[in-house]
Formats: structure tokens, sequence, C-alpha cells
């Protein structure tokens, strides 16, 4: 008794050690008592005339401590078996729900096939980008249906995780699969090789915000105010639908151009959505992209981690540089060197300088980049609280334009 009680003091309440010593306390000392008092009660029943002699006593005594012991060893005997059960049991169940690693193409759209799929992800035929990440190609399958794949370098983890992080990407993958809204890429069908995944998108013929920027900067391609305020306005959208209308929650983890895929009337659409949450170093942690608090700890990434990349890349339509221009500071990819130079371009002046020179034309359309830059610098702003959420930037942005 003493020494249970001893251990109960030494134990944290809450524990499960403690719990179950309490049990086996109370049990004990309800045995005891209830023992105690039948023992008692019958020896005032049955006392003889004369008074016990000296040599029954001790006799009597050590038969009741061996039936008190007796019940308490089975009951904690009968308890301990009963816990081991129920967490085998329980064992069991999570390993029935484990969701089963998938081999080999897995395809979400009946228009692919997955006979056709694997050889038609080896053919590379038209390489249309590359990044540190992987390369975006096209190619046709068998069916004359044109597909885009983003085949991923290879990941690595630890020999344990490798289980674990693969069922934690396949689970991603269903999510992003299952996407349905006019800015995001929804996700055909995937390809898991070992240590390679290569994502199958529908083929948009204008390619990425990166190509359409680096085409605008050597004079190829026509990128006016009204494409570039429509491809951030629906950028925006897309984030609000992650962010507000989406049931679980999603955010994207990788915001920048070359994830952002343009169709024919400059619409776009997010791809790899939540992929850089599962994937170790997929989302370019030392990018101009990334917010402040997301660098040294990318656990804190928020949704307002999103709208600090949405706002460098609202940064890069409307100066036309890239994050990692020298413009903005010493260093590529500085971090928060746009945020910077767009707040003290503002303190300088009326931004009319942040603004991309093939952008200048009527003053109406100034008016608009004028309030963009204002918009640009409060999403990069350093603390996550002063920067606005998707679901204000929607009104700030279509309300410069009619959409």
């Amino acid at each position: 008794m003493f020494l249970i009680t001893s251990l109960l003091f030494s134990m944290e309440k809450k524990s499960s050690k403690y719990i179950f010593l309490k049990f086996v306390f109370v049990l004990f000392h309800c045995l005891y008592n209830s023992c105690s008092v039948q023992c008692h009660g019958a020896a005032i029943k049955h006392i003889p005339a004369d008074p016990p002699s000296p040599e029954r006593t001790p006799e009597f005594r050590g038969k009741l401590q061996r039936v008190i012991l007796s019940i308490l060893l089975g009951g904690i005997t009968g308890f301990g078996c009963a816990f081991l059960c129920a967490c085998l049991v329980r064992c069991i169940f999570r390993y029935m729900k484990r969701i089963p690693i998938l081999k080999g193409p897995v395809v979400f759209s009946p228009e692919i096939s997955p006979k056709t799929l694997e050889s038609a992800v080896a053919n590379e035929s038209q390489v249309l980008g590359s990044s540190p990440n992987g390369k975006y190609y096209m190619t046709l399958l068998d069916s004359g249906l044109t597909i885009a794949v983003k085949k991923l370098e290879p990941f690595e983890t630890e020999a344990h995780q490798r289980k674990s992080v693969k069922r934690r990407i396949q689970r991603e993958l269903e999510i992003l699969a299952s996407l349905r809204h006019r800015h995001l890429m929804s996700l055909r069908a995937y390809v898991c090789e070992s240590y390679r995944l290569c994502l199958v998108y529908d083929y948009v013929p204008m390619g990425s915000l990166e190509d359409a920027m680096k085409r605008a900067k050597e004079n190829e391609l026509q990128l006016g105010w009204d494409a570039r305020l429509r491809i951030a306005v629906g950028i925006i959208k897309g984030l609000q639908y992650l962010h507000f209308t989406l049931t679980p929650r999603t955010l994207h983890y990788n915001l920048k151009p070359s994830n952002v895929m343009l169709d024919a009337d400059f619409e776009p659409r997010l791809g790899d959505c939540g992929l850089g949450k599962v994937m170790q170093g997929f989302n370019g942690r030392a990018s101009g992209y990334n917010a402040p608090e997301c660098i040294p700890n990318f656990s804190k990434y928020t949704e307002k981690s999103d709208i600090f990349s949405f706002g460098v890349i609202l940064g890069v339509l409307l100066t036309g540089r890239d994050p990692s221009d020298p413009l903005f500071g010493i260093g590529e990819g500085s971090r928060g060197d746009m945020g910077m130079w767009f707040r003290a371009v503002l303190e300088a002046g009326d931004g009319r300088e942040a603004l991309d020179k093939s952008l200048l034309g009527e003053e109406m359309e100034e008016d608009e980049m004028l309030m963009a830059v204002r918009i640009a610098a409060v999403c990069l702003s350093d603390m996550p609280a002063d920067r606005p959420s998707s679901d204000e930037l929607v009104p700030m942005l279509t309300q410069l334009h009619s959409f």
C-alpha cells in the first residue's frame, strides 16, 4: 500500500501509468476493506466463549494475506491482459486502414490508358521548360491526346521513412487530382518510378508564366497590362479557392511563375498545389518567392506565406524583372529585397518608377498599375499579419478592371 501510494505521488496525473496505478490502488483498497469487514463479522459471529488461542491468530492472518494477494494479482493480470488486447486491436485496425502504396501508372482520367502512359512518359518529344526540380515537356498518347508531363528530380528520404513519405505524397496527389477549378491544374495521372515522379497534366499552349515573361522581355511576345492583370486576378482566385472554398483548406507551398501555366487567352492555372509540403527540397526554400518567416523554418508556412509569393509574382508582372534582379538588392534571391524596394519607391513618389517601361501608355491603365504597385507592396510585408488574405485581394484586384 505504501509503495503504490509513493509511486502515485511521484507520477504526473495525466500519464497512463498514473491512471493504471491509481486503478490498482483503488481496487486493492476496496478488496482489503471488503475482506476486513467480512472477516471481522465472521470473527464476531463465531467468537467462542474462550478467547482465541495465540496459535490460531497468525495462521488466520496468513490465510487472509494470501487471499488478498491472490485477488490483487488476479485483478492486475486481468487488467494488463485487457490493456494489451486493446492495444493489439488498435494496431490491427490502423494497419487495415493504412493506404496501400500504388505501383506503376496511376490514372485519374478515363481518356488516358495506363498501358500507353508509361511509354509516352518516357518519350520526351518536346521540352517546354526546366527548373531545379525537374523538366516539363509535351508528349502525344496513342489515342491522339496531347499531354504535358512534369518529371521531378529524385527525392531523398531516410530508409525508415520512405514508405510513410510515399503514402503522404500519394495522398497529396489524390487531392491534387480532385481539384476542379478554372484556375487550377487538375492532375490527370502520375507514374512513380522508385524515387522519381512523373506528373501528367492537360497541355496548355502558352507554357508557364516564367516562359511568357522571358519572351516578353526579349520582345518575342506582346504581354500588355490587360493580360498581366488577367493573370494576377486568375492566380489570386485560385488561391482563394484553395484557402477558403476547398475543404479541407489547402495551401500551395510552392507558388512561383514556373508553376503557373497559361492557356491561349492568358488565363492562369496553378500547378503542383501542396506538393512542397511533402517533398523535401521541392519547394526551393532559397528562392526569392518564399516568405521571410519560412526561410529558417518551413513549418511556419501559412496562407499568408502564399500571399507573399503572390506579391512577388505581382511584382514580376509590374516590373518585368525577376526577384533575383540586381535592381532589388545585392545577392540573388535575397530575402525581402523586392518588398523593401517597392516600399522605397512608394515613399519617394507615386510608384511610377516601379513599372515596366513597355507598360506605360494610357493614363487610365497607369492609374490601375499604380494601384497594383501599392497592393504588391502590402502583399510583400515582412509580417504575415500585415498581408491581406486572398479573400480580400480578389475584390481589390477585380475592381481595377472588369473580369
